[in-house]
């Protein structure tokens, strides 16, 4: 069969509805662009930790701690079920992760930011998760079907972060003038960021994932979806927005192109956020650290005699 009834017979069944199987035969930009996808999302995930184990210390009680570390310790697991997903499109586990020490490939903006006291968990969990959430729950739908799998496990996991996150808030919510402060200090300094974590505007013409059917809804719609979401239950807990202040319009919340500087977003892109090298050197010292672990496992065993 040639290469041009090949890519209409997959065009044809991905428009039907039907999954790719990791052995199925898929266009080369198809594999490309669906690893690069998978791969982001496996960094975000071990990068994602960083920000709350800083927060370890921070927690008021412990229970707070174990329940903090629990859900530190999950979000390692879903990185490490990615980048199995990834490498059966052909990368090995360590290319990825040495790419990701190296600064060759990328993770979400929200983690190239810093945490400064309680608060910031709050946001993370709640509304930082809120917002993966929302964007995993329309990828269930992905046509790679491997990834739709194993996100099944991840979103229900997310759930339970989303849980925690949504306790914690409320916890500040109702508690002292100085916790509430907390959350809005926070709120102020993530609020951006959140808006820069579903991206710009899709080009939906050029964006071959939209096409294939990887992702299933375009940045814009994510992000309106989580505002209608959120917006109102921030605005019931009597905290406020900082800019880009989302403005009802009929039943929905906008916050409009033009009050968003993506100026930011287009430094952590290259890689050069506030917190980008540290954390990455951090994940580069561990890697070092426990390169003798690798090596011991690498070796034939040895019996004895």
């Amino acid at each position: 069969m040639s290469y041009e009834r090949k890519l209409d017979e997959f065009n044809r069944r991905v428009e039907t509805g039907s999954k790719v199987e990791a052995a199925d035969w898929m266009p080369d930009d198809y594999r490309r662009g669906v690893l690069k996808f998978i791969e982001m999302h496996a960094n975000s995930e071990i990068m994602g930790a960083l920000p709350e184990r800083e927060c370890l210390p921070k927690a008021p009680t412990l229970k707070r701690k174990m329940s903090l570390a629990a859900k530190i310790q999950d979000e390692i697991g879903h990185a490490q079920l990615l980048y199995r997903v990834a490498e059966d499109l052909g990368k090995s586990r360590t290319a990825m992760y040495e790419d990701l020490l190296a600064g060759k490939s990328k993770f979400h903006n929200v983690f190239h930011y810093p945490v400064h006291h309680w608060g910031d968990v709050a946001v993370i969990g709640w509304l930082i998760d809120g917002a993966a959430l929302v964007t995993q729950a329309a990828l269930l739908d992905s046509s790679y079907a491997p990834y739709t799998r194993v996100l099944k496990r991840i979103c229900s996991e997310e759930q339970l972060h989303l849980r925690h996150g949504e306790h914690i808030t409320l916890q500040l919510a109702s508690g002292t003038d100085y916790q509430r402060e907390m959350f809005q200090d926070a709120l102020n300094r993530w609020w951006l960021p959140i808006i820069h974590f579903f991206g710009p505007r899709s080009n939906v013409a050029k964006d071959l994932l939209l096409r294939w059917k990887v992702k299933t809804r375009t940045n814009e719609d994510l992000r309106q979806e989580f505002l209608d979401r959120y917006v109102p239950k921030v605005t019931e807990l009597g905290f406020s927005f900082p800019t880009p202040v989302p403005r009802p319009e009929g039943n929905s919340w906008v916050v409009a192109d033009e009050d968003i500087d993506w100026a930011p977003l287009d430094a952590i892109k290259k890689n050069q956020g506030p917190e980008t090298e540290r954390r990455l050197g951090l994940r580069r010292a561990v890697y070092d650290s426990h390169r003798w672990v690798r090596e011991a496992l690498s070796e034939p065993a040895v019996h004895a005699a």
